[in-house]
């Protein structure tokens, strides 16, 4: 259990907070790509760690991140102008280039005066299927992180954004809480829901994401590794052809700062859970394997298909009590929890909880190992910061081999680490920065 006063250290994320400071020193994910169509499109606007940025895409196509009122008199970007190059505010014309410099001053035109100043730019790349950005000290901006799904066909990738009422922390701890699984999703993922005899995927089931076994109470094993630490959650399962006692292990990979990889059958889940705000959350789910996806059907799967609670123009989740969190117990004969997805009900119980959770009234269990190690680390690499030293994983530049591990039988007691020998393990592979 944890303190109300390490709670605020974890939940808070403003520039002057903790970990806000520590935050800011990675790259994180600031918008999907489709969110800028097109050259010249649309601003938009996002938050990130309680401060608020415009985001376009310029007539080159490049993709830049601004803060988003005007230097000159603030009025918001969000309004302007995006053509020739940059992006213009509509109060008195100025205009940007995606690294901040100054174009235009109709109202002022003196070549010096735009020449000694810029506007507030931050460093952005493109890849993956989102545009990221870097926020914290210029000096100190660190390599840029490559996942798997950087790499292959557009088409065997799929990005989707949800912006939820509640603190990063309680959705990032859903993420690694394997226990929740075949109860929370158990009309998706539990082989025992209504006594289905198997419900392992097959071969051709490339949307699943059923549990091998029917256990709800796995013993959780952690190591930690230098980006955080991964898990097993070993469930028992038959036992081997040889009479061998068995497990069905599922292995979590967390990487800060706000990273998990969710295994499943035929390809990795990568989710990111970036923090507009203490009380809000833009979450980024990719998903990303060695075929083409329907994007339609995996609408579905996730429960993206109810426009009265999420669409892809603004991507609000809209849910609150109001709405009783978006449930409909009219359905909870075929879907257990009324919510109906994979995203709804992980979404729905992280609003449930208050913007905050009060971590200190929790009553925690062995299966709620994961998501107290996640708390720990957190902890540990916010306290080396505000030290000095650097955040966990903040100079590994490559974790394009760094993977999740889908329910595998192994004997009780094997070494599920064998099965990923690209984790890093225990310690780091690679020099730290200086």
């Amino acid at each position: 259990m944890i303190s109300a006063a390490e709670n605020e250290i974890l939940t808070r994320v403003g520039p002057e907070t903790p970990m806000g400071r520590m935050m800011r020193r990675y790259w994180l994910p600031v918008c999907a790509g489709t969110q800028l169509p097109e050259p010249d499109s649309a601003p938009l606007h996002t938050r990130v760690l309680g401060e608020s940025f415009v985001v376009f895409r310029d007539t080159s196509g490049r993709a830049g991140v601004l803060d988003e009122l005007c230097m000159h008199r603030r009025a918001s970007l969000v309004l302007g102008r995006v053509e020739e190059g940059g992006i213009r505010c509509l109060y008195h014309g100025w205009k940007f280039s995606v690294d901040g410099d100054i174009l235009e001053t109709p109202n002022h035109c003196d070549e010096r005066f735009r020449a000694s100043l810029k506007a507030p730019a931050y460093p952005a790349r493109e890849a993956g299927g989102m545009v990221w950005a870097y926020f914290g000290p210029k000096e100190l901006e660190p390599p840029f992180q490559a996942y798997e799904f950087f790499g292959g066909p557009e088409e065997n990738r799929l990005v989707f954004r949800v912006n939820t009422p509640a603190n990063y922390l309680q959705l990032w701890e859903g993420g690694t809480d394997s226990s929740h699984v075949g109860i929370l999703h158990c009309n998706l993922a539990n082989p025992e829901w209504k006594g289905k005899p198997d419900f392992v995927p097959g071969a051709d089931d490339y949307t699943s994401v059923a549990l091998a076994v029917g256990d709800n109470a796995p013993l959780i094993d952690i190591e930690n590794t230098p980006y955080g630490y991964h898990y097993a959650a070993k469930r028992e399962g038959p036992a081997l052809a040889d009479g061998t006692s068995a497990h069905s292990v599922r292995v979590t990979a967390v990487i800060f700062p706000t990273c998990r990889i969710i295994p499943l059958a035929h390809y990795q889940f990568f989710v990111f859970e970036v923090p507009q705000s203490d009380e809000r959350t833009s979450t980024y789910f990719v998903a990303h394997g060695p075929k083409p996806f329907d994007r339609a059907k995996m609408l579905g799967v996730l429960g993206l298909d109810k426009p009265r609670l999420w669409n892809e123009a603004d991507c609000d989740y809209r849910v609150g009590p109001e709405n009783r969190y978006g449930q409909d117990r009219a359905k909870m004969g075929e879907v257990w929890s009324g919510l109906g997805g994979l995203i709804p009900e992980d979404a729905s119980i992280g609003a449930s909880m208050e913007p905050i959770v009060e971590r200190h009234k929790e009553v925690l269990v062995a299966a709620d190992a994961a998501v107290a190690r996640l708390r720990s680390r957190l902890l540990e690499s916010v306290r080396r910061h505000e030290a000095g030293g650097e955040p966990f994983g903040l100079s590994i530049a490559d974790y394009s081999k760094v993977r999740s591990l889908a329910d595998t039988h192994i004997a009780a007691g094997g070494r599920w680490q064998d099965f990923l020998p690209h984790n890093l393990g225990p310690g780091p592979k690679q020099p730290a920065r200086v």
